[in-house]
């Protein structure tokens, strides 16, 4: 069993009360334990954050981007060793725990190749005067995140925070605390003490944290129903926030699009990867009418291929769900589906039955016969299955992939690629990917976040900059406008 503290001023600090950690595929398992920060516990550490907060800012950016590819080297040499425990936590299958962790990594080395060209003064000279443009940090940031990426998701945050002058306290999901935990603890060692610190606990430590009046910027990646609660207290302070939120991404196949064997795995890969819990995995399939039984079919039979079992066993395609509320919820969805009338096809295969009522497993499933106002259809369900609806036009496919209050990403599959293109112009989601929905189809120097309930702001690349800065005018003005000085 791994229990690991919190930090707090660069030091480890331990809690009277802990949180035991389960592993989701053996609910007997104690993977680990950390603390259940107190109250004063929290304060600590957003005070120490505050304190180290004007120093870490005088820094050259120059200095915060080498340490923070430094912090990128460390997590790369310790991912084989933290693939094992995250998925242990989490229960997600070893490769999704690597990609994780490099893609964490990934993020911290790519803004610190972008954060001098990102964050330079821009200089207006002229006749009439002087006018410099600047940005400067926001202060003391707090970054919640949740169970399903913990890794990156936290680094999304963090690197562009830092490397843009601000300190961070990281509140990472009570279910699975464990390996982002220690990942801080190894890279705050590269950083005064303050600079970035972690508390772990339930809702009652992120609500105090994200209430704090010394927290001056929320990150939030989460629910919309929990971010619309993070907005209300931001308010209370008028805290920056950027909320990266749920979605309802849908996947568009166009008309005289080829079934191939190529569009058959993206799409499975697009909906069961991560069991389904990616935040923007595919939740929704529409099809052309007159290709959708044989697509059903064809789709059905590459699910059946999927095997369930331990994340830690090489023969397993996905693991379990990670937790307990979550199984039931998209156990629920399918009874109203199949009591609705509709068709649920549970498939894939069980690696280890003797061990399946010991974990959070559930086989895939496809859902056929729905209407396009089922909750399983309108409402984000984070499992391992997926609605496949039926479209007559063009028109009508787009009023459906945007009849929803969400809008994270989607994607566009057809044979002609520069028709998807023109679609997704049509599409309303932060991020539309053409013939892929999967990790590779991100584009980390491109803004990633989503469009209506789906969020606010945007991560990723230079653009994350833009929330974790306040831009500054300074100016010497004579007169109006004039023309340039050479």
């Amino acid at each position: 069993m791994t229990d690991i503290a919190m930090i707090i001023d660069g030091r480890p600090v331990e809690s009277d009360r802990h949180i035991e950690v389960r592993n989701p595929a053996d609910l007997g398992e104690i993977v680990g334990r950390v603390p259940d920060a107190a109250p004063d516990q929290v304060d600590a550490a957003v005070r120490s954050a505050a304190v180290a907060f004007p120093e870490w800012a005088a820094r050259p950016v120059s200095e915060r981007a080498n340490l923070l590819h430094g912090i990128g080297s460390v997590i790369t040499d310790m991912t084989d060793d933290m693939v094992k425990l995250l998925t242990r936590e989490h229960g997600k299958v070893l490769w999704e725990s690597g990609v994780d962790l490099f893609y964490a990594s990934a993020v911290c080395h790519l803004t610190a190749s972008l954060a001098e060209g990102a964050l330079k003064d821009t200089r207006i000279r002229d006749t009439g005067g002087t006018t410099v443009i600047r940005r400067t940090p926001v202060g003391p940031v707090a970054a919640i995140v949740p169970w399903n990426f913990p890794v990156v998701l936290s680094f999304m945050k963090i690197a562009p925070a830092l490397l843009a002058g601000n300190t961070v306290v990281v509140k990472p999901s009570d279910l699975v605390p464990l390996t982002l935990t220690r990942v801080i603890h190894a890279v705050q060692q590269y950083l005064p003490p303050g600079v970035l610190n972690v508390v772990t606990g339930g809702d009652d430590t992120g609500a105090k944290l994200v209430g704090h009046p010394l927290i001056r910027k929320i990150a939030f990646t989460g629910g919309t129903e929990t971010g619309t609660k993070v907005m209300q207290a931001a308010a209370r302070d008028i805290k920056r926030v950027t909320l990266e939120l749920g979605g309802n991404d849908a996947a568009l196949v166009l008309d005289g699009t080829s079934l191939s064997d190529e569009l058959i795995d993206g799409l499975v890969r697009g909906v069961y990867t991560s069991t389904g819990t990616l935040c923007f995995s595919v939740k929704r399939l529409y099809v052309p009418e007159s290709a959708h039984d044989s697509f059903v079919e064809r789709f059905c039979a590459a699910v059946d291929q999927l095997v369930v079992g331990r994340g830690e066993d090489p023969g397993s395609s996905i693991g379990p769900i990670n937790n307990e509320q979550q199984l039931r919820f998209v156990e629920k969805l399918l009874d109203e589906a199949e009591s609705s009338g509709a068709t649920v096809r549970h498939l894939g295969q069980k690696l280890d039955p003797s061990g399946w009522d010991r974990g959070h497993f559930m086989l895939p499933s496809v859902v056929t016969g729905l209407s396009p106002d089922a909750t399983l259809v309108t409402e984000e369900q984070f499992g391992p299955t997926v609605p496949v609806v039926p479209y007559r036009t063009l028109d009508e496919g787009l009023r459906l992939v945007n009849d929803t209050r969400f809008g994270l990403c989607a994607s566009v599959w057809s044979s002609d690629e520069d028709r998807a293109f023109e679609v997704a112009r049509r599409v309303e989601a932060g991020s539309v990917f053409i013939n892929s929905h999967v990790f590779d189809s991100l584009d980390p120097r491109a803004p990633f976040g989503g469009m209506k309930s789906s969020g606010l702001g945007r991560e990723f690349g230079g653009y994350a900059f833009d929330s974790y800065t306040e831009y500054q005018t300074i100016s010497r003005r004579t007169g109006p406008p004039g023309e340039p000085l050479s």
